[in-house]
């Protein structure tokens, strides 16, 4: 029941026909990455790639490319974690449905790790250099691992009641890290090795980090879960393994996964930072240099027979696509008890997840009353901004579901026209400013800052949604090419933005809120207007991760009423690329060709591109 080794897993998965052996010999550096994004676009198998360049250990990818995958990953599991969750929701199902629940008390049981001494981890010992350097993008700033799982402890009560598992960015080498000694280590805003690193600065005690890569898939899917704080990511990852997590303790030190096939350990020195990065990540751009945490590397381990699984990271979809809609499936059902009211919430991965956040909320504050606003949906809207990394979201819309009971957030078009032919742009548009926003989010213009809007619709329809662009329309000098981009959405082409730019105001001052231009109560600025509206995922990506709300949105005739912003008519979006922004992901054209000739007619990747 479960795999307990990545090998395991990788002969399953051949067996099934699920996944396929790569003999041709393939660079880590960039080229295995782009053979990675061509087959997960094609919906292909995973791959194992048997003959790593200058490198001893063999690397496989694409584990987790399609749902499809995931399930039959996770086939003998799966089902018995979504049963505890709805045990947690209504605890009385069990007596209701014994036959169904008979096996989830095994299910809990394998929730509690297995302290053991030793484990098949530990038989072999190597160096940072030795590891498969893999690069994805041309401007990375050196080789990442991008499948870890990272457990720590908290240093004031160890154990693993007490850890963390999360999947943060590792870097092994460039930059000013010594080889074999240091590693990079990013986390991000939310996370829960902040709140473990935290107290061993306060508490002056050395903080040690294990990093394991490969083991049980339910290691690296529960790295990435968003649970409650306080429940521990190794109790989950037993729960979808099948199987007891077995723990090695080894002094002091954080426990070791048993089956991991590597395992990095070292010592994150409190008072030293380097520069980490650039990295591609799933923005589709460049997260840039900062200083992050370095990790004093004590040991490297490897199992025999150690395969080494990566993913790659860019502009979505991607792989990690796979993690968040298993995730939505498991969790999908507790929203509600989170956030009394809401629904559904949908992170939008084609807007890069934390940059578009839909929500389906409850209006019940006055039943008595005809719902005319947004009231208690706003209430939610706070709530969901202050849950975990839901606190991350840099534009949420929210709609009451009272309004349309048969509202799906994952179609994305008919909620934009829904929230749009109800938002009273004067009163429903919520601005926080001066806040956090993701890490990797570069619109703000400095690290972690930038601000939130809260779009809120409630109450019955106040205009109709064109579906074509008005016959009389007059853009101001310099904009072009006006074209629909869903019903009450245009985007026009406006010119490249530069430092202490002015076009976003020149625009909106060239209006009045009687122009037949505020039909459209969403107006887009983009760079080039033929992308952004060739298909819906180019527009979703454009706007939402090339704005930052306060700075990059006004409208036609704006006004400020008791602080509150509105405008009389179509609220503006600047969605171009500005001058502080993080350059977009491109593919090196020399890899690109050498892929194209391994993806030709005779060529070994050509049966599965």
């Amino acid at each position: 029941m479960g795999y307990r080794s990545l090998r395991d897993c990788v002969a399953d998965l051949e067996r099934a026909g699920q996944l396929v052996r790569l003999t041709t010999e393939v660079d880590a550096r960039l080229e295995a990455a782009e053979i990675h994004r061509r087959v997960f676009a094609s919906g292909g198998p995973a791959v194992l790639f048997e003959n790593v360049r200058g490198c001893q250990f063999p690397m496989v990818s694409n584990l987790f490319g399609s749902m499809e995958r995931v399930r039959y990953i996770f086939r003998d599991t799966l089902q018995r974690v979504q049963d505890l969750v709805a045990l947690k929701l209504d605890p009385g199902a069990a007596v209701r449905n014994p036959i169904r629940y008979a096996r989830t008390p095994f299910a809990a049981m394998s929730m509690l790790p297995r302290v053991c001494r030793t484990g098949p981890v530990l038989k072999n010992s190597t160096t940072v250099s030795r590891l498969p350097y893999l690069q994805s993008w041309p401007d990375d700033g050196g080789p990442f691992v991008t499948l870890p799982a990272v457990y720590t402890e908290d240093v004031t009560s160890p154990g693993w009641n007490h850890s963390n598992l999360g999947m943060y960015r590792i870097q092994l080498s460039g930059n000013r890290y010594v080889t074999d000694k240091d590693i990079g280590l990013h986390y991000q805003l939310h996370r829960g090795i902040g709140i473990h690193h935290s107290i061993a600065v306060r508490t002056k005690q050395p903080f040690r980090v294990n990093v394991f890569i490969g083991g049980s898939p339910a290691m690296t899917v529960s790295a990435v879960m968003p649970l409650p704080e306080g429940m521990p990511e190794v109790s989950f990852a037993g729960a979808l393994a099948g199987h007891r997590i077995p723990l090695i303790r080894r002094g002091d030190g954080p426990a070791i996964y048993a089956d991991a096939d590597f395992c990095i350990s070292g010592t994150v020195d409190p008072d030293r930072l380097l520069p980490e990065g650039p990295f591609g990540d799933h923005l589709g751009y460049y997260s840039l240099m900062h200083d992050f945490p370095v990790l004093k590397v004590d040991k490297v381990w490897h199992r025999d027979g150690a395969i080494w699984p990566f993913t790659v990271v860019g502009r979505p979809p991607q792989e990690d696509t796979m993690f968040g809609t298993l995730i939505h499936e498991i969790t999908g059902p507790v929203i509600p008890t989170v956030v009394p009211g809401v629904k559904a919430v949908h992170a939008v991965d084609a807007a890069g997840v934390h940059p578009l956040m839909l929500a389906l909320g409850s209006e019940r504050y006055v039943p008595y009353e005809a719902r005319t606003q947004p009231r208690e949906i706003l209430t939610q809207a706070n709530a969901i901004l202050g849950q975990g990394q839901m606190s991350l979201a840099k534009y949420l819309w929210i709609a009451a579901h009272e309004d349309d009971p048969s509202l799906n957030l994952h179609d994305i078009p008919r909620f934009f026209a829904h929230v749009l032919s109800r938002v009273n742009l004067q009163r429903d548009l919520h601005f926080h400013t001066c806040t956090t926003i993701d890490t990797l989010d570069y619109t703000g213009g400095k690290l972690n800052e930038g601000s939130k809007l809260v779009v809120a619709a409630a109450g019955p329809v106040i205009r109709t949604l064109p579906h074509a662009l008005p016959s009389n329309l007059e853009l101001p000098t310099g904009f072009s090419d006006p074209r629909l981009a869903m019903p009450g959405v245009m985007c026009i082409t406006a010119p490249k933005a530069t430092e202490n730019d002015d076009q976003l105001q020149r625009f909106c001052q060239y209006y009045d809120a009687h122009a037949s231009i505020n039909q459209f109560p969403m107006l887009v600025l983009v760079d080039d207007n033929i992308f952004a509206t060739r298909n819906l995922n180019n527009f979703l990506w454009v706007t939402f991760t090339r704005s930052d709300p306060a700075a990059d949105i006004d409208g036609i005739e704006p006004e400020v009423r008791h602080k509150h912003w509105g405008c009389r008519g179509a609220m503006v979006i600047d969605a171009r690329s500005k001058p502080h922004h993080a350059p977009p992901l491109v593919e090196d054209p020399q890899v690109t060709t050498k892929v194209d000739a391994m993806a030709a007619q005779g060529g070994p990747l050509a049966r599965w591109l």
